[in-house]
């Protein structure tokens, strides 16, 4: 079975709290932070959620 991570993003003017949830019924769903919506910042938290991961998507 393929291996999906979820990632949801609740966006506001000044900030992005984030969560991710693992797939398959007994995934674990945890709440990874809260960052400042700066394109910088995003760009750091999806380099960091990639890493390790043998493929990644970004779906908007």
């Amino acid at each position: 079975m393929e291996h999906i991570t979820y990632v949801g993003l609740d966006v506001h003017k000044a900030t992005v709290s984030m969560a991710v949830a693992e797939s398959g019924r007994a995934g674990e769903v945890r709440q990874v932070g809260v960052v400042a919506n700066r394109p910088e910042v995003l760009r750091k938290l999806v380099a960091r959620l990639a890493k390790g991961a043998p493929a990644a998507e970004l779906l908007l």
